[in-house]
């Protein structure tokens, strides 16, 4: 099973050494976006029913 790189959309396989991406660029212009804060977490994540004992 495949899947595409997340910043070119290029077929990568699980085997390629740089997956999810195709290529250093494409990793780099990814490292990138995080931290120019072009990705953003946009609320921070609540406890989970574990965390809370139920």
């Amino acid at each position: 099973m495949n899947m595409r790189c997340p910043i070119c959309g290029k077929e990568v396989t699980h085997e390629d050494p740089l997956m999810p991406f195709c290529s250093d660029r494409c990793r780099t212009i990814d490292l990138g976006n995080w931290a120019s804060e072009k990705y953003k977490i946009s609320t921070p994540a609540g406890p989970s029913q574990e965390e809370d004992g139920e």
